[in-house]
């Protein structure tokens, strides 16, 4: 089976995904839609080979020679978008977060469900080649039974205002990540989160009612707790560690490079700058989730990560704010009931 794509969003990370669309043997890209069509006429031109159309989203949906649809748009437009397609029968990739607010979210999954469409939303770090090595040793005991995980992810510099102003705050926006990340690798589920934040970069962050600066402490039912650090300023680089600590030992996956080379003279050591960007250091990654996705549409198997997954982890961000406002630990029961 070919699946044939239609991209909603042909900005910064819809172009990511129709690169990893084109690269794949088992999909074409059909369509590509954006509110500014100059914007999309930019990105079909790279794409004429492939027979890549500009179309509205009503013949997107409508498309009988379209089986998927990746979403790329702002956040505020993706439930609606995800509810349309699967009430249209298309399998359906959405960036995230599915949306800000958790009700929303639910009622969208909700749909998602009850139509039984394939699903995917776009964590994408689940598919790094390192990461997934890592949670390879976990399962395979290497390191015995997991007891402390450490996730460090500092950004080079804060994003424009304008971003920050739209897209829900560092929690919901940088941290979910990381909250999905820590759901990957803890052997069961969080229950309670405490985290403290502050601006410690740009004062202007803080008129925009966010945060550039957050450490986060999620624990389990038995005990284990998974440490996060984030923040918004790190000069030498996009800073991107894991490590896990067991019963029997220790794994991490350290910062990755463009170029992986080290210098010696007499004055040390050196190797080469980090990656500065995170779609040049999660490269592979979105290409390997988009490729999962072909997968669980072509052969029908379960797909992760889900809208389930995609629930959890704004649960995180949300009780990572609650946390915050009102200085204490939260049990996430407190938002599930």
């Amino acid at each position: 089976m070919t699946v044939r794509f239609a991209i909603v969003g042909a900005g910064r990370i819809g172009t990511v995904h129709a690169k990893a669309i084109v690269s794949n043997n088992n999909a074409i890209l059909a369509a590509l839609y954006d509110a500014n069509r100059e914007t999309a006429q930019n990105l079909a031109q790279n794409y004429r080979h492939t027979g890549c159309e500009i179309r509205d989203l009503d013949d997107i949906t409508n498309a009988d020679d379209i089986d998927a649809v990746v979403i790329c748009t702002p956040t505020d437009t993706h439930a609606e978008l995800i509810e349309i397609l699967a009430n249209a029968g298309k399998a359906v990739f959405c960036e995230k977060p599915i949306d800000l607010d958790l009700d929303r979210v639910r009622a969208c999954v909700n749909i998602v469900n009850n139509t039984g469409i394939r699903f995917m939303v776009g964590l994408n770090r689940r598919f790094d080649p390192h990461f997934l090595a890592l949670k390879q040793a976990i399962s395979d005991g290497d390191i015995g039974n997991v007891e402390m995980i450490q996730i460090t992810s500092r950004d080079p510099g804060a994003p424009p205002a304008d971003y920050i102003r739209s897209s829900g705050g560092i929690f919901k926006d940088m941290t979910i990540h990381d909250f999905d990340m820590a759901r990957f690798l803890l052997p069961e589920e969080p229950t309670h989160i405490y985290a403290t934040a502050s601006v410690l970069t740009d004062p202007k962050i803080s008129t925009l009612g966010d945060f550039d600066s957050a450490s986060i402490i999620i624990t389990t039912a038995s005990g284990i707790h998974c440490s996060i650090s984030n923040s918004r300023r790190a000069t030498y680089g996009y800073d991107q560690r894991i490590e896990v600590h067991g019963s029997k030992g220790m794994v991490r996956a350290e910062n990755q490079r463009p170029v992986s080379i080290e210098r010696a003279g007499a004055t040390g050591f050196t190797r080469p700058p980090l990656h500065d960007f995170f779609m040049t250091r999660y490269l592979e990654a979105y290409a390997a989730e988009i490729s999962a996705f072909i997968e669980g549409i072509e052969k029908g198997i379960a797909i992760a990560p889900d809208a389930k997954d995609g629930l959890q982890a704004l649960v995180l961000a949300e009780a990572a704010l609650l946390s915050v406002k009102q200085k204490r630990a939260v049990a996430l029961s407190e938002l599930t009931g």
